[in-house]
């Protein structure tokens, strides 16, 4: 099947089949040839029949227009009037008159040109698995919609679209995000499941009393099902860290219930079955009531933090803030209200004491002796637990830093850059290279490789940047002992090129950091400045130098004035001795060498240019560029050389600011790992081998940016939540000294962090 019917099944069908989807915004097409009509204009003829170039663009877009004249009434009927001269076709073309001879004969676009199908000429080109080009279809969906919603609706589409394909046209997902969100969601659903029972059978062994433990129970799926409850009213859907929120929160949603029922247990056996049983539950409920709400406030406002998260990081953590919050509020609001109604109605019966219970027994006895130590040595305690916190200070420090622990999405988004410049041609058969070698291992199911852009406003990548995205196949289907990092280290060796620089990252991930620092690897360094080349030159020094630095997989500095250009200059003193100005150049320039777009055909759905141009043997060189005819007064013709000088130079591809000040950007690509320390080191080296000009500033971006952020923020925010937290202790218990014994919990939670963090790496 060709390219060509390819994209026109993709633009005329495919894509107006997906617009109605709700959700999506747009369906951006990839590959093939698009077709055009190709009007190769002959200088020799039309010099001899004295016709501009200009003219048969005129011509051929005059000759392809309907027009509607009214209604016409015949027999009591009204009939629509209709002109209909749209072309079709390549006779259509041919046929269209450019004037006479003067002797009366017809000059048509055939006595001047050859008329002929090709393709449009093309910016980006998609490549499967390595085995050939194909035509690809990004579909975009709209912000804020439902994702998992949307692509359930696209593949329904895509079903319907299959169905009606010829044979030998099939369709195949390479990118699908919703197998990660199926994949994360069941497994926390699961996981949430078997926290419930191991919380309800640790609740059952305590309390050894099985009606009592269900009025402990009972307050999960309430508090979880308030929680959903809550979650629906404003808005938050349910994804990873949502129902991880509530994940955590499961093993502290009982506290509240089980403090109630060992405290009415409590009251029942120094009762002894004389008093009002529903007094006893008042009681009860009414001594350790304020205390519960004074925990539940604590706990509030100790996700303060993470509250006043921001961009990405807040949109990724403060799902799980409110639903941990929500999940406590709704278990403690159970917890006071239903709580002590079912320990009324349940809590019947003999009540074993704790003491008669086997496990309590086992931990009293555990405990005891170490209780009875540190009673009668105090300040050895005191003096092991600073030693323990100067210790620690060993492990902090060698602790590494991340922004964000990685999401493993299932796939790999490849993103090589290569020399500015570079041909179609040449971008294909580097793409081919790679993907091929790619879809070698067997742990790739895909590999979707795109060169240059798509057919899309929001794509501007030039041809030199490509990017693939490879889908991994399930994890269990991996060769034994290989992981993620193993599996990079290998395919970045393997595809290895002259004059090509690596860079890898997750669909999902690198998209979102593109979009909040234009910067597609976890460091970017930016420098700022108001000379091109200067920041080239810039650039390229840092780039050797960050190459050194151990960590580094792979850096690029972008070479913003290495693109080539053909210039015409048009020298106005000569052109205004044949009656020229500029835009009778210019006009000309685009009909010959450009391409003008004389007209645009309409063949039912589809519609493709006329393009009036050049052959392609007599623009293919400077020298022929500079016999390009130009029509002057009089009927004069004389070469683009006579009025313009043409000359190959190089010069800036793209002139990149940020805040109105001209960039360049170096990439940087170190893996996973501890990235503040690298940037650190990174920082030592360009400070010690860089000197900037005057005018000229670097700023280190990605990851570190993201994290100079946060850590700015949570250097205000800790102290003041802290704070919060010992004003509440202090109004629960009304002293000082209580309120700082509770305080002193904190640090030696964080040596238990930190410890575990050093160990596991």
């Amino acid at each position: 099947i060709e390219l060509t019917y390819l994209i026109k099944k993709q633009e005329c069908n495919n894509r107006y089949q997906h617009t109605p989807v709700r959700g999506l915004t747009d369906q951006a097409s990839l590959g093939g040839f698009v077709k055009q009509y190709q009007v190769d204009v002959d200088p020799e003829r039309l010099r001899a029949f004295d016709i501009p170039v200009t003219r048969v663009a005129q011509a051929i877009g005059a000759h392809n227009i309907d027009i509607g004249a009214r209604v016409l009434e015949m027999g009591g009927r009204e009939y629509m009037i209709r002109g209909l001269g749209y072309l079709d076709g390549v006779g259509d073309i041919e046929n269209v008159s450019l004037g006479a001879t003067p002797n009366g004969t017809p000059i048509r676009v055939a006595d001047v040109a050859t008329v002929q199908i090709g393709p449009a000429p093309r910016r980006g080109a998609a490549d499967l698995d390595g085995r050939g080009e194909v035509v690809a279809g990004i579909v975009v969906m709209r912000f804020g919609s439902d994702a998992l919603t949307t692509i359930e609706a696209v593949k329904q589409r895509l079903a319907e679209v299959e169905a009606g394909l010829p044979a030998g046209v099939r369709l195949r997902t390479a990118y699908d995000r919703s197998d990660l969100i199926h994949r994360a969601i069941e497994t926390l659903r699961d996981k949430l499941l078997e926290e419930s029972l191991i919380v309800a059978a640790v609740a059952v062994l305590f309390l050894l009393h099985v009606r009592s433990a269900l009025v402990a129970i009972v307050t999960l799926p309430l508090g979880i099902l308030i929680s959903f409850i809550v979650m629906r009213a404003i808005g938050v859907n349910a994804n990873i860290m949502s129902l991880g929120g509530i994940a955590i929160a499961i093993g502290a949603m009982v506290d509240a219930a089980i403090v109630m029922i060992e405290n009415m247990h409590k009251h029942l056996e120094q009762a002894g079955g004389d008093e009002d049983r529903w007094g006893i539950v008042l009681r009860s409920a009414t001594q350790v009531g304020p205390p519960l709400f004074f925990s539940l406030l604590i706990i509030t406002f100790s996700f303060l933090p993470v509250f006043t998260l921001e961009l990405q990081e807040g949109r990724l953590f403060k799902p799980l803030a409110f639903t941990k919050t929500f999940a406590m509020a709704g278990a403690a609001l159970v917890s006071i209200t239903l709580v002590p109604v079912l320990m009324g109605y349940l809590i019947r019966g003999p009540i074993r004491s704790e003491g008669r219970n086997p496990l309590n027994r086992m931990l009293r006895f555990i405990y005891r002796p170490i209780i009875a130590f540190v009673v009668r040595r105090p300040w050895v305690v005191i003096g092991a637990a600073t030693v323990l916190i100067a210790a620690t200070i060993l492990p902090w420090r060698r602790l590494g830093s991340e922004f964000m622990p990685p999401l493993r999405e299932g796939s790999i988004l490849f993103m090589p850059t290569t020399v500015p410049g570079v041909s179609i041609a040449q971008a294909l058969d580097i793409l081919r290279y790679q993907d091929s070698v790619l879809a070698a291992f067997p742990e790739v199911r895909t590999v979707l490789g795109k060169a240059g852009r798509a057919e899309t406003a929001t794509d501007p990548a030039p041809l030199d940047m490509y990017e693939t995205t490879i889908t991994l196949r399930p994890k269990d289907e991996w060769r034994p002992g290989m992981t993620y990092e193993r599996l990079i280290g290998e395919m970045d060796r393997a595809v290895q090129m002259p004059g090509v620089t690596n860079a890898w990252t997750m669909p999902i991930k690198g998209r979102i950091d593109m979009l909040a620092t234009g910067v597609r690897t976890p460091v970017g360094i930016k420098i700022f400045g108001p000379d091109l080349d200067t920041l080239q030159m810039l650039g390229e020094r840092v780039e050797r130098i960050v190459q050194q630095i151990p960590g580094t997989r792979s850096a690029f500095a972008e070479r913003g004035v290495s693109g080539y250009y053909v210039d015409i200059d048009i020298e106005r003193a000569e052109a205004g001795r044949y009656g020229l100005n500029a835009g009778d150049i210019h006009d000309a320039i685009l009909a010959t060498i450009g391409g003008m777009t004389a007209a645009i055909t309409v063949e039912g759905r589809e519609r493709y240019a006329v393009n009036v141009r050049y052959p392609r043997e007599l623009r293919d060189e400077v020298q022929k560029l500079r016999q390009v005819i130009i029509p002057a007064m009089g009927g004069a013709q004389i070469p683009l050389g006579q009025v313009a000088s043409v000359n190959v130079i190089q010069g800036p591809m793209a002139i990149k600011t940020e805040n109105a000040f001209p960039l360049t950007t170096v990439f940087v690509d170190i893996g996973e790992g501890d990235v503040a320390r690298y940037v650190r080191e990174a920082q030592d080296a360009v400070d010690r081998e860089l000197t900037l000009p005057p005018g000229y500033t670097l700023l280190w971006s990605g990851q570190y940016e993201f994290m100079q952020r946060v850590k700015q923020k949570l250097r205000i925010v800790v102290p003041v939540t802290l704070g919060i937290i010992f004003l509440l202790l202090y109004l629960s218990f009304r002293g000082v000294t209580e309120s700082l014994m509770v305080m002193f919990a904190l640090p030696f939670a964080l040596i238990g962090g930190i410890w575990y963090l050093w160990i596991l790496g």
